[in-house]
């Protein structure tokens, strides 16, 4: 990892907050982008927040949010966000022919409209960097207005996790093995 992590004695008071809050919220631990992100405490606060919004109250189900997850960790090659979400999108029901011919950078086999859109959607914006009109009306169909809010919400902060990990080199946690090529 190109960026140390903080012991908890080391760190400053603003610092020890924002861990004790990660550490005895819905994610129970302080791990990965996280870690990084105590480093600017302003931002670990507000990333965070937002973060639990995207992961546990956003008006997505938990299965279509983690197959955006996992089309963004796929689009950045970002292992350790495709090491949490993979287990977690497979929990909250995708299909495991799905979630592997993601990671092969395949496209899926749908079995509902409402996957085919988010996949559509999300590799739409991560690749064109915009969302064509067709999928864009059929999100709003299927979603409603604060549903594609909240799914552009959820693909935007998990490429700033993206970025995070690739940048700092953040590691698999030990005995985990890379998928990503």
């Amino acid at each position: 990892m190109r960026i140390k992590d903080i012991a908890k004695e080391d760190m400053n008071p603003e610092q020890r907050r924002i861990h004790d809050e990660i550490a005895s919220g819905p994610r129970g631990k302080v791990q990965g982008p996280l870690k990084v992100w105590l480093h600017s405490a302003s931002l670990a606060d507000k990333a965070q927040k937002l973060g639990q919004f995207c992961r546990y109250e956003s008006s997505l189900p938990t299965h279509l949010s983690e197959l955006a997850i996992l089309v963004t960790g796929r689009f950045w090659g970002a292992e350790f966000e495709w090491y949490a979400h993979k287990k977690i999108g497979l929990e909250a029901g995708l299909d495991p022919v799905l979630v592997e011919a993601i990671r092969t950078r395949q496209v899926p086999n749908f079995t509902t409209d409402a996957e085919r859109i988010v996949y559509e959607f999300a590799t739409q914006l991560h690749r064109d960097h915009r969302v064509g009109d067709a999928t864009y009306t059929a999100a709003i169909a299927e979603f409603g207005e604060t549903g594609v809010v909240d799914l552009v919400g959820v693909l935007g902060y998990y490429t700033l996790i993206s970025m995070t990990l690739n940048t700092f080199h953040v590691p698999l946690p030990d005995g985990e093995v890379a998928e990503l090529d």
